[in-house]
């Protein structure tokens, strides 16, 4: 059991919903892409305490957590959610999205347009 004030690493991650299982908090701690107070993390069982500064390096995006609470076990997510201040800068814009004139939005390498989507471009084109 720990002392009040402090966890170890992998379970807050866990606790705090930042990953899905305690064996992948533990994966991610130990491959370096978290740090702790700008300090890279190499133990899974580091500790952390309250007021530290987390940086997570997710597949798609960095989040950037200061540590607010701890937990005894893993509950729902707006408890997960209370264990934590998200410092994380808002995503960027994608500039990697198309606007169809009369579709609406599609991603870029999304596949093959829809029927109604080549009629559409096919009809574009006929305009001009």
């Amino acid at each position: 059991m720990e002392a009040a004030g402090r966890q170890r690493i992998d379970k807050w991650l866990w606790f705090a919903r930042v990953v899905k299982t305690r064996s992948l908090a533990q994966d991610l701690a130990q491959s370096g892409h978290v740090r702790l107070n700008g300090e890279r993390v190499k133990a899974s069982s580091h500790i952390v305490r309250e007021g530290d500064v987390l940086t997570i390096g997710l597949e798609s995006r960095v989040r950037i957590l200061k540590v607010r609470g701890f937990a005894e076990r893993r509950g729902a997510a707006p408890l997960a959610q209370a264990l934590y201040e998200d410092l994380s800068p808002p995503p960027p814009v994608r500039s990697d999205v198309t606007i169809i004139e009369a579709g609406g939005v599609r991603d870029a390498g999304a596949g093959r347009p829809t029927k109604r989507e080549r009629r559409e471009t096919d009809r574009l084109l006929d305009e001009n």
